[in-house]
């Protein structure tokens, strides 16, 4: 398999992904406001501060209003990872590997892409703008099941899979962090009903308010990131799309499980073990949940630059004038 060819599909899907949990943030947030007394638009804040460009949004933007939040977040094509500049990067990398897709996964793509540059030209009204991230989630949720069921499930396939989960896990990581950092504006809050509407719009964000009521009777910080970041069954936690990317490795590779053969595997081996046997109080609350998830984010980092040695580096055609996008693009 050229390394043109995995890098294209690894970024396509990382990218239709990174749509989706931005359109994710932005939809919760505004159904957050209708919850919250006047004079809470500093809840945007948060929004930027997930995509890990704040200052590039200062430069831009300057405040971060609700007009200022979602035209960065959604529209602005100039800013890299606006939930157009991911479809229009997405829709390029599906281009580029026209022979190795299912022309179900194209033409799906084409039409997520015109959807997105259709709402960027029409009214920007609350309502249609909720209606607008309805419509990316679902077809983003859509996009992956054609995959899932129309590519051959070998190793562009597992490309496309590892894509997916290291996205996943990074923003499910950040949401988390911008929780303890950002959304309580005072600690008196802790344990009030505002830092459980809080929590609830955290859970609500990766779709798992439902699951974790199923689980748990109440919300508690302590619940909510052993959810989150352990449990081994949410399709969104943590350790969940570890343990998915980490099976998609193996499958690229052919090694077995629990070895590794090449700097890829074994960044990624070391990060699923240690979530493995990692403890929400002892290891997580203890040590701090800003250290934590700050320390998670640089191990998928690594694991993100080993894939491209594993898989990119050492072979060619490479993409981009000579440089791979595991090399250029951001991993927000």
């Amino acid at each position: 398999m050229l390394s043109r060819v995995a890098d294209s599909i690894y970024w396509m899907s990382r990218y239709v992904e990174r749509a989706e949990n931005l359109a994710r943030f932005a939809d919760v947030t505004f159904n957050m406001m209708l919850d919250l007394p006047p004079g809470s638009a500093g809840q945007w804040l948060p929004l930027v501060s997930t995509t890990g460009d704040h200052e590039w949004f200062q430069e831009h933007y300057g405040d971060p209003t609700q007009e200022n939040v979602i035209r960065f977040l959604t529209f602005d094509p100039e800013y890299s990872n606006s939930i157009l500049c991911c479809l229009q990067s997405a829709r390029e990398n599906a281009r580029s590997v026209r022979e190795t897709i299912s022309s179900e996964m194209w033409e799906d793509l084409n039409s997520f892409y015109l959807l997105v540059m259709d709402a960027a030209s029409s009214s920007d009204s609350q309502q249609s703008l909720q209606d607008f991230f309805h419509e990316v989630k679902n077809a983003s949720y859509r996009f992956k099941g054609i995959t899932d069921g129309t590519m051959p499930h070998g190793e562009p396939w597992h490309f496309a899979r590892l894509g997916r989960y290291i996205e996943r896990a990074d923003k499910t990581s950040r949401i988390l962090d911008v929780k303890y950092f950002l959304l309580l504006p005072e600690p008196s809050d802790i344990g009030t009903s505002f830092d459980d509407l809080q929590w609830s719009a955290v859970l609500r964000s990766v779709s798992g308010l439902e699951m974790f009521r199923k689980r748990h009777h109440g919300i508690t910080p302590e619940r909510v990131v052993g959810f989150l970041i352990l449990d081994r069954m949410f399709p969104r936690s943590i350790m969940y799309c570890v343990n998915e990317a980490d099976q998609a490795l193996h499958a690229i590779s052919g090694s077995p499980m629990g070895t590794f053969w090449n700097p890829a595997e074994k960044q990624m081996g070391k990060l699923r073990s240690e979530l493995a046997y990692a403890h929400v109080d002892d290891d997580i609350i203890e040590v701090g949940l800003h250290e934590f998830l700050d320390a998670l984010q640089t191990k998928l980092n690594t694991a993100g630059k080993a894939i491209y040695e594993s898989f990119i580096e050492a072979d060619s055609p490479r993409v981009n004038g000579g440089r791979s996008q595991m090399q250029t693009q951001s991993s927000i």
